[in-house]
Formats: C-alpha cells, structure tokens, sequence
C-alpha cells in the first residue's frame, strides 16, 4: 500500500471524520440475472441516501455487496441503494446518465472514451487491479502476447473490457490488435468451449470465469491484467456524476472512505468476502476458488488523488494507441479536468 494510502486510512478516516457494450443479455442469464435491478438492505439512522452502479457477479465487485451488508457504508454515513447495471461500459454510462445511480466503480477504460465525448463524469478513486486474463490451453504453442500474432481471440462481446484491456496490451507489445489476431465472439458461458472445440487459440474473459478454465481445464495463462503492461496499474475506478458531485461532495467524500476501508478489509479478509459471494450471488465456483480469487486481486493497492490522475492520463494514452481516443486529445489536460482529489 502507497504512503498516501497508509495516510488516508490512519487520518482520513479517523482524525478527518469521514462517515467512498452489448453482451449484457448472456452476462446476466450466465449469472442468473434477468433485467437490472437494486439492492439495499435495512439500516437505520439518519443516513445520506445515494445509488450506486455495480456489476453484481462480477468477482472484482463483490466487496461492494460485502461492504453493504456488513454495514460499512452506514458506517460512513451512508444509505447505499446498489442498482445492477449490467456487464457493459456503455450500461455502466447508461446507469449514470439516466440517474439511475450516481456514481459507482467500473473500468478505467470504459469511462474514457464516453467522458471525452463530452459525458459529465468526474473520477475519484481507484479500487483494484487484476480480474481479465488470456488464456490457452496447456500444450498451446502461444507463450507470450507477440505469439498471438495470426492467432483468433475468443471473448464474450464484441467489445468485452478483456479485448479492449487486451488490444491495449497487443499495441504495446507490437502487434495489431485489429489486423494481427481475429477477435471471435462467443457466447459468454461458452467462451472457453470455443477453444476446446478449435474455433480459437485462445480465450479472453474476466474473473471468477478465466480463474475458472484454468482449474477446470487445465488453461495456461499468457497474460493478465496485474503483469507486463498492466504491472501496477489500476482496473476499476469510481465516478460520480459531474453535477451530483457538485451539489455533494460530502457524500462522495464519504463513498471514496467507504470503498477504500471495504477493499483494504477485502485484502485481508478474502475468505470473508468469498463467503458472501458464494452464498448470495452464486456464482457457480466452489468457495474456495472464489477465495482464492479473490486474493489474487490487487485490493491493498489504493489509488487516490495524484496516483489516480497518473492513471487516467495514462489511460487515455493507451487508447489513443489502439484508436479508441482521439488523436488530437491532450491525456494531460482530460485528465487533470475530470480526476477529483478527493482527500485534498
């Protein structure tokens, strides 16, 4: 953990007084999900009411579920409706734009490009790193990124997070993410058959499912997203929308304090948090594989404020590689506009 963090959790939260794009249809029946929906468990108290957008089965969210049931937002002040939003960036937009939540995490990469668009998100806080892996299987002559050159992708959505996280990883490792391999798509639970049949060399997806091919299969991980390019880099970040956070910043403030004590606890506590996993979302992995899943994710790393405003910037660098941003869009200037120190 950053000196910065080690100081947000010692004084921020004690001495400062704080009380933190289709595909969605197969994501959510793969989960037993059918249509968005909220959640909020009985509090009591007299509580700052907000929303905020999750992707309930996905592993890297379920501190999220965790942290309101064992009452760490009321902790902080907060009366915390989770709204589903589904497996997408663009359902993640959709949730904030329509109000029907406020702010939440979701991928650095899905908020960049809607953001530079003009859509009036702000950042505030990184909450992990890790949670999308390439994989092959074990007799695979692929051994490294530049081997997947010629070589089909499997992956769930024609722009799932693991191919445009992936395509980012392709562009610095010199190939084409577009011309040098083929993105395949397959249908979110058969992703991994799509290999095992021959109709791809290789499977990007995210956690607890790429977890779940490498001990159901036997699959070999090339890549992921905590090594190589993405080597201390943040995943998922929370935002909030540019006039909520205006009229709120203390419940905003209270969310970011919220979310780094839930993902600190996460990284010590992950049999915990695989427990309410396991027993309310089910997932469809054993208890112990979602533990350690769970501990295999970068939740003791926190980035706020100078560290998150580094991320975003080079966020918007590794997308102006693959052509997802603009040429002309400066990463330093987008990013000290929308980044918010939110312990300043």
């Amino acid at each position: 953990m950053s000196q910065q963090s080690e100081t947000i959790l010692s004084r921020g939260l004690s001495r400062r007084g704080l009380i933190k794009a289709a595909g969605v249809t197969a994501f959510a029946a793969t989960a037993g999900v059918i249509g968005a929906r909220s959640t909020r468990y009985a509090i009591a108290g007299n509580l700052i009411p907000i929303k905020l957008e999750w992707t309930e089965v996905a592993a890297c969210h379920s501190p999220v579920g965790f942290g309101l049931s064992k009452g760490i937002y009321a902790k902080h002040g907060l009366d915390v409706e989770l709204f589903y939003q589904g497996a997408s960036g663009q359902t993640l937009i959709q949730a904030l734009a329509t109000r029907k939540a406020e702010a939440g995490p979701g991928l650095l990469y899905d908020w960049l490009k809607p953001i530079e668009q003009g859509f009036d998100v702000r950042l505030f806080a990184g909450s992990h790193g890790g949670c999308q892996s390439i994989l092959v299987q074990p007799d695979s002559d692929i051994k490294t990124l530049t081997d997947l050159k010629g070589k089909t992708i499997g992956t769930f959505d024609v722009m799932s997070p693991s191919r445009v996280a992936f395509s980012v990883a392709l562009a610095k490792a010199g190939l084409n993410p577009e011309t040098d391999v083929t993105w395949k798509v397959f249908p979110f639970d058969l992703v991994a058959e799509g290999v095992l049949k021959g109709e791809a060399d290789a499977v990007a997806h995210m956690d607890p499912w790429a977890y779940s091919y490498e001990k159901q299969h036997g699959f070999r991980r090339v890549a992921d997203t905590q090594t190589g390019t993405f080597q201390d880099r943040v995943c998922c970040v929370l935002g909030v929308n540019g006039d909520y956070y205006e009229a709120n910043k203390d419940a905003i403030k209270r969310v970011a304090a919220a979310n780094l004590e839930i993902h600190q606890y996460t990284s010590k506590h992950p049999d915990e948090v695989a427990k309410w996993y396991f027993d309310t979302l089910k997932p469809g992995l054993s208890l112990q594989d979602l533990t350690e899943v769970l501990a295999a994710f970068t939740y003791h790393d926190h980035w706020f404020g100078k560290d998150l405003l580094k991320e975003v910037r080079i966020g918007y660098e590794d997308l102006k590689l693959t052509g997802v941003i603009d040429a002309s869009t400066d990463p330093e200037e987008i990013a000290s506009r929308i980044t918010i120190d939110i312990f300043a």
